[in-house]
């Protein structure tokens, strides 16, 4: 009598890393996106551990120094500043503040945006209409010159800067997360949990608020490039992070009145920026399609990925 066997290592489904991994490696467009995304994590992380204090030390001697001039060492690959500062290191420390701040305010605005959304969403009452109120209120004014208002009157600082940043991106993520309630307090799961006594914390938290947070995670991801916007433009008008700290619309800022002699100064900077903001949608998109069960190249990513 034989026995036959099979390996069940073989059939076995591939896990959701693998499969998320497969379908990265097949978008060269943003796997390119996610590569230049980690760098500029690894760099915010580890950047003021790696270049010290070179981001900040006057050297008079390399002052407007041409890019990719290795006479000096490698920090002055991308040149120096009219100062001598090596452009390299303060892009790395400047990945940092810039991010900082823009998850700061990301993760600000998702919170409150998204507790007073399901709050609004769930109840009926009286305060639920002047959520809704308040957020047409903050909607209604240019987010950009609204910034520029209360950043001019309250002076600027991080902590301003964050909070006004958070206030303006609020609104979305309250109005996200109410119609997503509006839909879910309907469904059955909720109708039995009111059913069976539980109290409508208890039901926003356990039962809404898993539901509704995939959706929020989603629209932060790409609002942090339109934070990341917001903060370089007001520190570009010189209302963002003040001296001695500096973000990358800082730098552009410094280096706008030396584009004829010393164009590295802004160049940089400014590539940065467009490269992160660009990077982000590239990968916003691709998670998007990845998550759409529509899209028929995924059921040929998963048979390869199974093979």
């Amino acid at each position: 009598m034989t026995i036959i066997t099979t390996d069940t290592k073989s059939v076995t489904a591939p896990g959701t890393g693998r499969l998320l991994l497969a379908y990265l490696k097949r978008d060269k467009l943003a796997l390119a996106a996610a590569i230049f995304l980690a760098i500029v994590v690894l760099a915010a992380i580890l950047g003021p551990w790696l270049v010290g204090d070179a981001a900040s030390r006057l050297g008079l001697r390399q002052r407007n120094l041409a890019p990719f001039s290795l006479g000096s060492g490698w920090i002055y690959v991308l040149g120096a500043d009219t100062l001598g500062r090596p452009i390299l290191a303060r892009l790395i420390v400047g990945a940092q503040n810039t991010a900082g701040i823009a998850a700061a305010a990301v993760f600000a605005s998702m919170l409150i945006g998204g507790t007073l959304g399901l709050v609004a969403g769930y109840s009926e009452r009286w305060y639920s209409h002047l959520i809704l109120r308040l957020a047409d209120v903050v909607m209604s004014f240019p987010s950009l010159l609204l910034a520029l208002i209360v950043l001019y009157t309250l002076g600027p600082s991080i902590t301003n800067l964050v909070i006004v940043l958070a206030v303006t991106r609020m609104p979305i993520y309250l109005r996200t997360a109410r119609a997503e309630v509006l839909e879910l307090r309907e469904r059955m799961f909720v109708s039995a949990a009111r059913a069976m006594g539980a109290k409508p914390a208890r039901i926003i938290v356990r039962h809404i608020a898993p539901l509704v947070l995939p959706t929020l995670v989603t629209i932060s991801a790409i609002d942090f490039a339109t934070v990341i916007l917001s903060e370089s433009a007001l520190s570009f008008l010189g209302l963002g992070i003040q001296p001695p700290d500096f973000t990358w619309g800082a730098m552009v800022a410094n280096g706008r009145g030396y584009l004829t002699t010393a164009w590295w100064i802004a160049f940089w900077p400014g590539l940065a920026i467009m490269l992160t903001t660009l990077s982000l949608n590239i990968l916003s998109n691709w998670a998007r399609t990845v998550a759409d069960p529509q899209q028929r190249w995924r059921l040929q990513t998963l048979r390869k990925a199974a093979r």
